[in-house]
């Protein structure tokens, strides 16, 4: 895994020295950027534009603000992630209205939005999916990104198979129009956390070419003894202004990370002898499906809190690439066309011990080893044609896109599962011992025509609807340690969904907006499309969602605020249990309000705040031990709030001060609904300090109480939590020149 790291660092290196030759000049003439063009980064001191004047990429193809689409679309940009302190994609998620997030290690930076989690959510990357989250998502810094864009509710429209809970799109940072801009990140912190990172974007000296590049790396220990991580992120791109009407652009990652991860904290019995019990983690009782031990009452031993149960030789790596070409062309005054061509590949290791579960009978811990690997390969195209003509005197834009995708997956994987025992309080970690492989493939091809279109049927009332309809192509294969094919395989499969959004939106004002919205999604019912089985349900779900809400802006674009309501019910569902297994669950049904908002006054002062109630619950949910009707599903609070303030006053060195609060509801950490992650409440404070107009120190001190709680569950691992991470302090230097 070191070619592509240190290509990463020969290109930054050119880079600056590319700079410092003066390659780089003053801006040229060009023609103007799309209407769909970002915003320029914004320095220190600077505020950006109002969010809801802000468009988003995943929630609309016609180019859309957030206020003129029919649909809840949260945008944090990258000066907003600065802002909070977010230093990776599930921190930032974790301000998000009504998102919560882990990064357990067999699927790290997973989302559940109102209700619905993993391969129930999309993640894309650029507007571009590579599979389903459980497999393919990374623990992600923030230093690269433009963006994040969070689009809740059945989004199949935008981004197909998979989206029945919504979608979360990472946008890269894009060149830029201007005099060349630079940018120094350093930071230090707790438990020896550093970050590094260096971009820089602007126009070259060749006429109409604009670049950008970003290098950071992340790196430390975690809180668990013994764990640690390193992430490295290498992106640049180019655009090519060829003619007016004309960019070309082409854009290249380099991903790597390589953890000793953190695998979880055992549930333990309360009455067990010795055991400490640590009260507001955990609460309820567990019969173990991996051991059967019935543990009663459970609770987390507070000696436990920094044990770490993985085998000394584990590992947990990936390494990713990408590569993007196209282009944008106005071919007339009415028609734009728009296409990329794109390929990513990845390879990811997993080699550790994953289950960790207490014995009630032994006071021991039982443990299990896993070995998986992925070989993908993906190849795609994404085209889009839009027209702008009125239909009958009525202003209307139409995109018709059409998109194509094939994947390559090879998994080689553990056919034996090691195991043992260990002490709860001081294990003997040894290492994985005898690994016997075994292979997998999956073969996937996707071409999918999706049409949308907005007709302003009169001043201030806008129709927007949309269809798409995709073929799905899976071949699949599992053969056993010795090459024979598992009864059943290789088998295939295709699926052909129809999906879609109508919506209305009618401003009352110029700011003020009011939008409804029914949108439909499916996703595969049981799993995900890499990993299903001959013998499991091979339908797809179906999900819909009524949605209404409204957008505003007021006190002259300083202050906004957002209202959604939503009803939306999934249907033929098959939820994880423990291990590998699936039951019947029928029907998952959700509903709920989103309130956000935020005010920066012109005395210094910055306020923003959002609140989610939801309540979601499984319907004609029956399994052999009996009915989970009515019961939520895993990481699924009813309530989620965020508040937080800044306040900036001026001087020889202009100072910042903040703070924010959250507050998570009680959650279920499976199905059964037995065991309940108790509710925590957390809060970080932060100074700033502007050295110089373009130079910030700060120092940010993250949950301030030092309060133990839990943060996330994976279903398939439910004797174990993962733990929220204690009081840490980091110092960081932000340099733009």
């Amino acid at each position: 895994m070191t070619s592509q790291l240190q290509t990463a660092r020969w290109i930054a290196s050119l880079a600056v020295l590319i700079h410092s030759g003066q390659v780089l000049a003053q801006p040229a003439q060009a023609a103007e950027p799309s209407q769909t063009a970002l915003p320029r980064v914004t320095i220190v001191g600077e505020r950006e534009q109002p969010a809801l004047q802000q468009p988003s990429g995943s929630a609309s193809r016609l180019g859309l603000t957030l206020r003129e689409t029919p649909a809840s679309i949260e945008v944090l940009s990258q000066s907003l992630l600065r802002e909070r302190g977010a230093r990776s994609v599930t921190e930032a998620a974790l301000a998000a209205t009504g998102v919560t997030a882990g990064d357990f290690p067999a699927e790290p930076a997973n989302f559940s939005m109102r209700g619905f989690a993993n391969s129930q959510i999309n993640t894309l990357y650029n507007g571009l999916k590579i599979g389903p989250p459980n497999m393919t998502s990374r623990v992600m810094d923030v230093g690269n990104l433009e963006r994040i864009e969070f689009l809740k509710g059945p989004a199949s429209l935008m981004s197909g198979e998979g989206a029945s809970g919504g979608a979360v799109n990472f946008v890269t940072r894009q060149p830029q129009r201007g005099k060349p801009q630079h940018e120094l990140n350093l930071s230090t912190g707790s438990y020896g956390a550093v970050r590094s990172g260096f971009g820089s974007g602007g126009t070259t000296a060749v006429e109409s070419l604009d670049y950008r590049i970003d290098l950071n790396r992340s790196a430390g220990n975690g809180f668990i003894k013994d764990t640690r991580h390193e992430n490295w992120h290498l992106s640049g791109g180019l655009d090519w202004y060829a003619q007016p009407g004309l960019k070309l652009f082409g854009a290249v990652e380099f991903k790597e990370d390589d953890s000793s991860a953190y695998w979880g904290t055992p549930l333990v019995s309360v009455a067990a002898p010795g055991v400490q019990g640590k009260s507001g983690v955990v609460s309820g009782t567990y019969v173990s499906g991996f051991n059967g031990s019935d543990l009663g009452a459970v609770t987390i031993d507070r000696r436990t809190r920094r044990t770490n149960y993985n085998v000394l030789d584990n590992r947990n790596e990936a390494e990713e690439r990408w590569l993007r070409l196209g282009a944008d062309w106005q071919v007339s005054t009415d028609l734009t066309l728009r296409t990329q061509f794109y390929r990513f590949s990845a390879d990811r290791e997993w080699f550790n011990n994953e289950v960790t579960a207490f014995n009630a009978g032994t006071g021991l811990v039982d443990r299990e080893r896993f070995y998986v690997a992925h070989d993908q390969t993906t190849v795609g195209n994404k085209s889009e044609l839009q027209w702008d003509a009125p239909i009958g005197g009525l202003r209307n834009r139409l995109v018709v896109a059409l998109e194509w995708a094939d994947t390559q997956f090879e998994r080689p994987g553990a056919a034996n599962f090691p195991g043992d025992s260990v002490s709860l309080v001081a294990p003997q970690r040894g290492t994985y011992g005898l690994l016997t492989k075994q292979r997998q493939t999956s073969d996937i091809t996707n071409v999918a025509l999706a049409v949308e279109d907005r007709l302003v049927v009169s001043p201030g009332v806008a129709i927007i609807a949309g269809l798409r309809h995709e073929s799905i192509e899976l071949d699949r294969s599992s053969a056993n340690a010795a090459g024979v094919q598992r009864p059943g395989f290789p088998f295939g499969k295709t699926w052909r969904p129809t999906t879609g959004r109508l919506g209305l939106t009618w401003d009352l004002t110029p700011d003020l907006t009011l939008y409804g919205q029914y949108a439909t999604a499916a996703d595969v019912a049981a799993n995900n499309l890499f990993l299903l089985r001959a013998n499991q349900p091979l339908d797809l779900t179906r999900t819909r969602t009524v949605e209404v809400g409204v957008k505003q802006s007021f006190w002259s674009q300083r202050g906004e605020w957002t209202l959604a309501l939503y009803d939306t019910v999934r249907r033929n569902v098959y939820a994880a249990q423990g291990g590998q297994a699936l039951a019947l669950a029928g029907k998952q049904a959700s509903h709920g309000a989103e309130l956000s908002a935020s005010w920066r006054a012109a005395h210094g002062w910055y306020v923003w705040g959002n609140v989610a109630l939801n309540r979601t619950r499984y319907e004609d949910y029956s399994t052999t031990s009996g009915s989970l009707s009515g019961n939520r599903p895993p990481n699924a609070p009813k309530l989620v709030t965020n508040a937080g303030v800044t306040y900036r006053w001026g001087g020889d060195w202009p100072t910042e001060l903040s703070g924010s609060v959250r507050r998570v509801g009680e959650r279920f950490h499976s199905d059964a609904n037995t065991v309940k992650l108790a509710a925590y409440t957390v809060a970080d404070a932060a100074v700033a300090v502007d050295l110089q107009p373009r130079t910030r120190l700060s120092l940010r001190v993250r949950n301030l109480t030092d309060r133990s709680y839990a943060l996330w569950s994976d279903p398939f691992y439910p004797d174990q939590i993962l733990l929220g991470a204690p009081r840490t302090v980091e110092l960081s230097l932000n340099l733009q020149f």
